[in-house]
């Protein structure tokens, strides 16, 4: 017998009982299916059974382990319906690429016709699966068997993959004899997976599927809301096709081949020639005289502000770099959230009447004193650093609100070019198994917080949640007003941030709450080949996480 705590409660169960059986006397207490477990902070699927004493925690589509295990586990029962639906010798390959909105932006490549028609038969095939209740099967097999099992299944993009892995064995999962790789989690059968939606768009459909804030709702999807956003979205993927570097064994090949420098140089030419694309149109119409430029955390928006600025001056212009940080309330006076901390996310924290009133005066030609935050302090200072606008003259203005035109209520229209920048990865580990922009975001910011302010990755991780939902208030609403989009991820940069996040990660101490997350990132970045930062452009954006810009951010 072993003794189980869950919620504080202990109670025996037999060794060999398995986690489903327990989360089945529990799931009464749950609004939602279980879907995941945790034994003594490590996360196990629900058919693997009771050893030892532990604790357990359980996870539903409320939780992030929970949703991503759901996520992870209809895409792959998508795939299973998809293939027996259109026939295995009618498909060349089917490429989960990104998100969009809520839902996953999927393309199929072979001779089958891509109609809703199609999918909507899809889409039954899988609910046939549903009420079948097929167990998803895992199995580990030797890494080189895998290698050949994914020539085999014509997964040319997984061989490549597992080529640079340094693990002997491979864990493979099934649905009915449906065998594919998937990095993370699954749940315990089919029968768990039960909303979803396919929808026809562009070139591909969409695989809609419920979110964390609600797991029992398939979110509608509105595609005109987000044309702007797939457009840079598709042409990332343009851009990894380009690069011949769609995938991470691709990536690895790069490295292994000692053609990376090339790579990054190749890469870094296509985001200059894009922000001279974005200078030259803003030279094109002398009436802008705001550039505002948002975008989520850790996104690259500091250098992306003095990239435009140096391809401005190349436009005749001259541009002012301003910081709406810099027009920040004092700290004592800043909003705050629930629990009493400050809420440095809300439009509230910045002083707007202030920023408006020079903002104008600026524009009507007057001389304006410029403030200057300092966060040590928490309070705005003025050090005699006075702007006057000439006819030549445009101020890059960057914040998170600069798309949201309630920050700069009193600037006329038409002076306004708004230019919303993100990290939008092009890289996929594989065909299957996306990197989420998050991730790719999460492991700058805590590679920079490390080197400039000395924070743990583990302070990084707790207060990520935080920083999401500030985004989902107050950037994301806005990014399609803007006029421009840049991608400032690079193909190559999460083999470089491997070596300054891998150890931040690993100090994270194994009884934090943070540690599960730490592990999944290790994991993570345990598939990419590491590449020294020497030969990185002092202009990178890169360099704004790992240091030594030429820009001093």
């Amino acid at each position: 017998m072993a003794i189980v705590t869950i919620n504080g409660l202990e109670k025996e169960y037999p060794i060999g009982t398995t986690y489903q059986e327990i989360a089945r006397e529990h799931q009464e207490q749950y609004e939602n299916d279980i879907l995941l477990v945790s034994v003594n902070g490590k996360l196990r699927e629900l058919h693997k059974s009771v050893q030892f004493d532990c604790g357990l925690r359980f996870f539903t589509g409320k939780d992030k382990p929970g949703i991503q295990t759901y996520h992870r586990s209809a895409i792959f029962l998508m795939m299973k319906a998809f293939y027996d639906v259109v026939g295995t010798e009618n498909i060349e390959k089917v490429t989960v690429h990104f998100t969009l909105g809520k839902g996953f932006y999927i393309e199929p490549h072979g001779t089958m016709d891509l109609t809703q028609e199609l999918l909507t038969r899809v889409k039954a095939r899988m609910q046939e699966y549903v009420n079948q209740k097929i167990p998803i099967m895992k199995r580990s097999v030797n890494t080189d068997d895998a290698i050949e099992l994914f020539h085999k299944h014509k997964m040319f993009d997984k061989e490549r993959l597992f080529r640079y892995r340094r693990v002997s064995r491979v864990n493979l999962y099934s649905i009915g004899g449906f065998e594919d790789y998937y990095y993370g989690y699954m749940v315990q059968n089919t029968g768990y997976i039960k909303y979803f939606d396919l929808i026809s768009f562009d070139d591909g459909f969409m695989l809609m599927l419920p979110q964390k804030g609600n797991p029992k709702e398939i979110p509608p999807f509105q595609a005109d809301q987000k044309q702007k956003l797939f457009q840079v979205l598709k042409e990332s993927v343009k851009w990894g096709e380009r690069l011949n570097v769609s995938h991470v064994g691709a990536l690895n090949e790069e490295i292994s081949a000692g053609r990376i420098n090339e790579l990054i140089l190749i890469q870094e030419a296509l985001q200059e020639k894009k922000i001279a694309e974005i200078a030259a149109r803003i030279g094109r119409d002398r009436s802008k005289k705001f550039v505002m430029i948002a975008g989520p955390s850790s996104s690259g928006k500091t250098t992306f502000s003095h990239r435009l600025s140096i391809q401005l001056k190349a436009q005749g212009m001259i541009p002012h770099p301003i910081a709406v940080d810099d027009y920040f309330v004092n700290r004592v006076d800043s909003p705050r959230n629930a629990d009493g901390s400050y809420n440095y996310e809300a439009l509230e924290c910045l002083d707007m009447k202030q920023f408006n009133q020079d903002m104008t005066d600026l524009l009507a030609g007057k001389v304006v004193e410029m403030p200057k935050y300092q966060f040590k302090t928490g309070e705005r200072e003025y050090r005699g650093d006075y702007l006057q606008l000439g006819d030549d003259d445009i101020l890059v203005i960057e914040g998170i609100h600069c798309l949201n035109d309630k920050l700069s209520y009193s600037l006329p229209k038409d002076s306004k070019f708004r230019i919303y920048v993100s990290a939008l990865t092009q890289l996929n580990i594989d065909e299957h198994n996306r990197i989420p922009t998050t991730d790719c975001r999460l492991i700058r910011r805590m590679v920079r917080d490390a080197r400039t302010r000395g924070a743990s990755a583990q302070t990084t991780i707790n207060m990520w949640p935080t920083v999401r939902k500030g985004e989902e208030s107050y950037i994301f609403p806005f990014q399609e007003s803007a006029d421009m989009m840049f991608n400032s991820a690079t193909v190559y940069e999460l083999a470089v941030l491997k070596q300054y996040a891998e150890p931040l990660l690993f100090g994270i101490p194994r009884e934090s709450p943070e540690y599960m997350e730490a592990k999944r990132l290790l994991k993570f970045l345990d598939y990419f080949l590491g590449v020294p930062s020497e030969n990185i452009p002092k202009n990178s954006i890169v360099r704004e996480f790992t240091g030594n810009s030429c820009f001093k951010v």
